[in-house]
């Protein structure tokens, strides 16, 4: 990139509030006091995220009499659930195409099971209040390279093959950019009806005061410390207490699992956005996105990028870091080097909006496993039940985690138990440093692949035989 356009792109970073956009938000609820001392309940919940929190809401809506509580580390919302993009996919296998790879046999009941639970997040939302913009604007895959347009072709045949496309269509350049005009695209698949776009921290603060109003008890600021059975139930000691449990659901997700087995199964990686200042009428006007979609480039090394409700573009991906060891820390949550790509790619993907500033730059870790879809279990004879995996689609996909762990919990078969991706695990991550080393290559070659055509070199055929990925 040329000198001056580089000088650009780092003063649009200038104001930059390193922050997330949805958390920088002066009507966040105050957190609730720390559990102190000893609780009982039927069911405890570790984690305020999505995950956790619509385990606690379903719980009580199957059964209202149940006693549940939940317990937060943190602060409900305050990680990747209050710092993601706000895509809410109806899709649980992360999009089409892996579906197809993975569960071909059973992914028209996948896709079935997606849309209603997409329908009922957004029914949840219509009927406790939730306060989040949820729009139902549908997503456009984008091609900025030959290759990727040929990609998205073939996802469309056999999407049509399978009888999925009633809500799709390809789009050829003048098409995609009749929707949202950019110089790099020269075609698209919209889905129409698969994706809802919303605040991502509105939501979890939403679902937090839902839970509340059907009695469930949130402790925040309560870190569930290690797990232990005691008698026919679970016992989690926190910093100042324990609570004590005929039944726990896990949703910790990027964070170490309290089910020490399950820990090979993730690592985490960081990601990074940024968002801009509001955009004029006429900053708006010159790239048209009248129908408000959220889009995905198709690169090995993606970007995703929708409007906020005030009309802010957040931009978001490119770069996947994991660090070594898989160890989480505050001091990767920000990447210059990465925010500065960010905005290079921006303004090359919008020529037309020079000039325009970015008021936010954040990133953080979410977890990943080698299939990029969710995996479950139990443990202890039963008592416990997990859910991790979502690889960067657990706004819509938790909701049906949720459901799953209370099937397990509860021990009966049900349409989604008996699910090959239910009853199934990813290949676990290899010990450091071949974990490390492998990612690394892994990532290598992705990039070459986007600079070469799409071709992919021996190590990613390898990968994709033994059914391992790793992108952005």
């Amino acid at each position: 990139m040329a000198p001056v356009a580089m000088r650009s792109a780092a003063q649009s970073l200038s104001g930059a509030k390193p922050v997330s956009f949805w958390l920088d938000d002066p009507e966040k609820p105050a957190p609730r006091p720390a559990l102190t001392g000893d609780e009982r309940c039927d069911l405890l919940v570790v984690g305020g995220g999505y995950s956790g929190l619509w385990t606690a809401l379903l719980a009580k809506e199957r059964d209202p009499g149940r006693d549940v509580v939940l317990i937060e580390g943190h602060e409900v919302g305050w990680a990747a659930s209050g710092r993601n993009g706000g895509f809410c996919a109806a899709s649980l296998t992360h999009g089409l195409s892996n579906g197809i790879s993975r569960w071909p046999g059973e992914l028209a009941k996948l896709e079935e099971l997606g849309e209603r639970n997409l329908d009922a997040i957004e029914a949840a939302v219509a009927e406790y209040g939730i306060d989040c913009d949820f729009e139902r604007t549908g997503e456009i895959d984008v091609a900025t390279e030959p290759h990727q347009l040929e990609e998205l072709r073939e996802t469309y045949e056999e999407a049509r093959r399978l009888g999925f496309t009633d809500h799709l269509e390809l789009l050829d350049q003048d098409a995609v950019r009749a929707e949202v005009d950019s110089p790099t695209f020269i075609g698209g698949l919209l889905d129409r009806r698969g994706v809802a776009l919303l605040n991502p921290a509105g939501l979890a603060w939403g679902l937090k005061q839902a839970c509340l109003g059907l009695g469930v008890r949130i402790y925040e600021h309560t870190r569930g410390l290690d797990l232990a059975s005691t008698g026919a139930g679970m016992a989690v000691r926190t910093p100042y207490g324990r609570v004590f449990a005929r039944r726990v659901a896990l949703g910790t997700n990027v964070f170490p699992s309290l089910v020490k087995r399950v820990r090979p199964y993730t690592v985490p990686v960081y990601d990074y956005a940024l968002m801009t200042e509001p955009l004029t009428d006429g900053q708006l006007a010159s790239i048209g996105w009248k129908n408000r979609q959220g889009l995905g480039d198709s690169a090995n090394q993606f970007h995703y990028f929708r409007l906020s409700a005030d009309n802010r573009v957040l931009w978001g991906g490119y770069d996947a870091v994991y660090p070594f060891g898989g160890k989480l820390s505050a001091e990767m949550d920000h990447r210059p080097q990465t925010y500065l790509k960010l905005a290079e790619h921006f303004f090359r993907c919008f020529p037309q909006l020079e000039g325009v500033n970015f008021s936010h730059a954040w990133g953080g870790a979410i977890d990943t496993c080698s299939r990029f879809s969710a995996f479950f279990g139990t443990a202890y004879a039963g008592r416990v039940a997990y859910a991790a995996g979502y690889t960067g689609l657990g706004v819509g996909a938790t909701r049906f985690g949720a459901d799953v762990m209370l099937d397990l919990l509860a021990g009966g078969r049900t349409e989604r138990t008996e699910l090959e991706m239910v009853r199934s695990k990813p290949l676990p991550f290899p010990p450091e440093p071949f974990a490390w080393a492998g990612i690394g290559i892994t990532k290598w070659s992705l990039a070459r692949s986007d600079d070469n055509g799409g071709h992919r070199n021996l190590w990613l055929k390898a990968m994709d035989r033994l059914g391992l990925g790793f992108d952005s």
